[in-house]
């Protein structure tokens, strides 16, 4: 067998036969290999270094846990101090209601929005939300401002939620725009007014904030909550919310991060 088609030809001293081309062919198709591991496969990479496969006996498995909570907004600690998750981008309408501080609200907006959500606020007060929507995602327009009775549609979707902030005082009007599929709707109160209770019943999520011993009572009666609940609203510190579901119910300090003190300053239930 000859190699001159290839272009090669032994050098002076070179051993020839056909041991010397079985050598040859070898080397060939070890270069070759070598060079094609080297090229770069389309879509990917090079290929990497080869190791023995990893394995874990099954009764160690339990030590590879990782301590993954709930998806959702981070609002604060519970009295475990273990981060407080609210899920409020869902493929369901949700309503949410929180009797409070327009402080905790932006906390609430501030972090949806840093979860991918569009926020949308409704309010008769936009000087009280021009520095928050001017500041939030760092230039883009995720918080925007919206006259009572003006919010457009928002055009949600499961790659795009959002979240309506309703700050329209003690009687906010029927809202054109309400919660749906990946769009919930947060209706603030400063206090327990006559429409709350209309309110509370067909939301989804209830939060509540420090109100008078009076307010606290009809809220527990409400909500069904316990005495020992419902008697320690009068009393709670500012940044603390009790948290209530239909089946669930948590008392959560919320703490600013340096960025949202600087922004909105240190925790306050009443602006």
């Amino acid at each position: 067998m000859s190699h001159a088609s290839f272009g090669t030809s032994p050098g002076a001293g070179a051993p020839s036969g056909p041991s010397s081309s079985r050598r040859d062919s070898r080397s060939a198709r070890s270069s070759g290999r070598t060079a094609r591991e080297a090229r770069p496969r389309f879509g990917f990479g090079l290929v990497g270094p080869r190791r023995d496969r990893h394995s874990v006996p099954l009764d160690q498995l339990d030590a590879l846990a990782l301590p993954v909570g709930d998806d959702g907004v981070v609002i604060g600690v519970d009295a475990e101090n273990r981060p407080a998750v609210l899920g409020i981008n869902r493929p369901v309408p949700y309503d949410v209601t929180l009797i409070g501080g327009l402080w905790t609200a932006q906390v609430l907006a501030l972090r949806a929005a840093a979860t991918g959500a569009r926020v949308a606020v409704e309010t008769g007060r936009a000087q009280a939300w021009t520095p928050l929507a001017q500041a939030a995602g760092g230039g883009q327009p995720c918080v925007s401002l919206h006259d009572v009775g003006r919010v457009p549609p928002q055009g949600a979707s499961a790659g795009s939620p959002v979240v309506v902030v309703r700050d329209c005082g003690m009687r906010p009007p029927r809202g054109r725009v309400v919660s749906a599929p990946w769009q919930s709707v947060v209706t603030l109160l400063p206090y327990l007014s006559p429409v709350a209770p209309r309110l509370l019943e067909k939301s989804s999520l209830v939060g509540v904030q420090r109100v008078s011993p009076d307010e606290a009572t009809h809220i527990g009666r409400i909500m069904g909550l316990p005495r020992h609940e419902y008697e320690a609203l009068s009393t709670l510190a500012d940044g603390v919310t009790l948290w209530c579901t239909q089946s669930d119910r948590q008392f959560v300090m919320t703490q600013a991060t340096d960025a949202e003190t600087g922004l909105l300053g240190g925790a306050r239930r009443m602006d």
